[in-house]
């Protein structure tokens, strides 16, 4: 699962610690296209009627796999071994 953290991290896919609505997925989603978050959530709503039940799948999941973004102190400190 860090495999799949990093490489996410890399692109750019992480859920933001501030903004949050639920878990930060649409958020993180939105930072990573540039968009606003609030059209991000109104877009996965309008997706959620066109194909019901979908989301309730995809949520979950981006959850699980998409690392949270780290503190901004983190990076100062090699982790401890």
């Amino acid at each position: 699962m860090n495999a799949v953290h990093d490489s996410l991290s890399r692109q750019g896919l992480t859920r933001p610690r501030e903004g949050r609505m639920l878990a930060g997925v649409c958020a993180g989603l939105a930072r990573r296209f540039g968009i606003d978050p609030w059209l991000a959530r109104l877009l996965f709503v309008v997706v959620l009627l066109a194909i019901p039940g979908s989301q309730i799948l995809v949520y979950p999941i981006l959850w699980l796999v998409m690392p949270s973004e780290k503190p901004a102190y983190a990076s100062a400190y090699p982790p401890v071994a």
